[in-house]
C-alpha cells in the first residue's frame, strides 16, 4: 500500500502545531490537527514530550498504515540535514542546543526504521506550502514573507527554496540584510514597528492588534504604517526585481493590518519600477503545515537536498 500521508509539524516560540496531509491532494485532515502550547525556556526532555505528545495525537488519527512520515518546519540556526538544534542567545528552545531532534522523537514515539523525519527551515516551509497550495501556486517564481515577531522570507523557483547565486541574497532570505541603523528584521517585524511607536509616544503595546485598534485615534500610528509601507516597497524591490518574482506573498500578524499600509506599499513598489503582483497568504497557519509535510514527497527531497545546508 503506497503511503501518501505525511505529518506536517510547524514548531512555533510557544507552540506546536501537526496535522495529517495527502501528499497526492495537498488536502489537510482536519480531524488530525492538533495544537499544544510549549514553554521554550523548560528542559528539553519536557519540549521533546510536548511535541511527541502532540505528533502521536496527530498520528492517532490518521490511517497509520499510509503514514510515510513528519516533516518538521523548525526555526534556525538548525541543522537541517541532520535534525541538530544549534539555537542559542534568543531566549527560547536553547536547552535544545546541540540536541539531535530526529533521534529524539524517532525515540519518543518508538516509530519503525523505515519511519521518515525531515526537516527545513519555518520561512521556506511556509514559501514552498504557498507555492504548492496557496497563492503563489500558479507562479513558477515566488518570494513569500511573513512580517511578525520576525522578518521570514523565501525566495522559490518551482516550489523549491533558492539559497544561493547571484539572484538571492546570502542564505537565500532577507532579514540579516543591513537597514537604517540596524538589518531588516529590526525594521520590519513586531517588534520594530511596536518600538518605534513607544519612542515617539512613550507607551508599550502588547502587539500589532493594538496598534491597529487604535488607527483612527492616535494621528502617529497612520504614519508609522505609511512609513512602513513606503520603506518596505524600497527594501523588496530590487530583490523582487532581480529574481524576475512573478507574486509577493504575505503572511504573519501584521499582516492582518494589510488594509492600513498596503496601498503605500503597492505603490511604493511601482515608484521602483516592480509590477510583481502581490498576495496575502491564501493559507495562513496551514503554509508551513503543507510546506512541512512536502518534505515527505520524494521529488521534492531529492531537488531540496542542495538548499537544506544554507538555510
Amino acid at each position: 500500500m503506497e503511503k501518501n500521508i505525511a505529518i506536517g509539524a510547524d514548531i512555533g516560540g510557544s507552540h506546536i502545531t501537526a496535522a495529517a496531509i495527502d501528499l497526492l491532494t495537498g488536502e489537510i485532515l482536519r480531524e488530525s490537527i492538533t495544537e499544544m502550547a510549549v514553554d521554550n525556556r523548560a528542559s528539553a526532555s519536557t519540549i521533546i514530550g510536548v511535541w511527541a505528545g502532540t505528533l502521536s495525537n496527530t498520528i492517532s488519527k490518521a490511517p497509520i498504515e499510509k503514514v510515510k512520515g513528519i516533516g518538521f518546519a523548525m526555526p534556525g540556526p538548525f541543522d537541517y540535514v541532520k535534525g541538530i538544534c544549534y539555537i542559542k542567545g534568543v531566549a527560547k528552545y536553547e536547552n535544545l542546543y546541540g540536541f539531535n531532534i530526529s533521534d529524539a522523537i524517532a525515540s519518543s514515539l518508538d516509530v519503525p526504521p523505515d519511519f521518515l523525519i525531515r526537516f527545513m527551515n519555518d520561512a521556506s516551509s511556509f514559501a514552498v506550502g504557498e507555492a504548492w497550495a496557496g497563492s503563489a501556486k500558479d507562479a513558477s517564481r515566488s518570494l513569500s514573507i511573513t512580517l511578525g515577531t520576525g522578518f521570514g522570507s523565501a525566495f522559490i523557483e518551482n516550489k523549491i527554496p533558492i539559497v544561493d547565486g547571484p539572484l538571492v541574497p546570502k542564505i537565500g532570505c532577507v532579514y540579516h540584510l543591513p537597514y537604517r541603523d540596524g538589518i531588516a528584521d529590526d525594521y520590519f517585524s513586531t517588534r520594530g514597528l511596536l518600538g518605534r511607536y513607544k519612542k515617539i509616544r512613550g507607551k508599550e503595546l502588547i502587539g500589532v492588534k493594538e496598534l491597529a485598534h487604535l488607527y483612527n485615534e492616535d494621528d502617529v500610528i497612520p504614519e508609522l504604517f505609511r512609513d512602513l509601507g513606503v520603506n518596505l516597497g524600497i527594501f523588496l524591490a530590487p530583490w523582487l526585481k532581480g529574481f524576475e518574482a512573478e507574486v509577493l506573498v504575505i503572511g504573519g500578524n501584521i499582516s492582518h493590518a494589510y488594509n492600513l499600509f498596503g496601498n503605500h506599499f503597492e505603490m511604493s513598489l511601482k515608484e521602483q519600477n516592480c509590477n510583481c503582483e502581490v498576495a496575502l497568504s491564501k493559507l495562513k497557519e496551514d503554509a508551513a503545515l503543507l510546506g512541512s509535510a512536502y518534505l515527505l514527497d520524494d521529488n521534492f527531497w531529492k531537488s531540496v537536498q542542495h538548499a537544506l545546508p544554507l538555510m
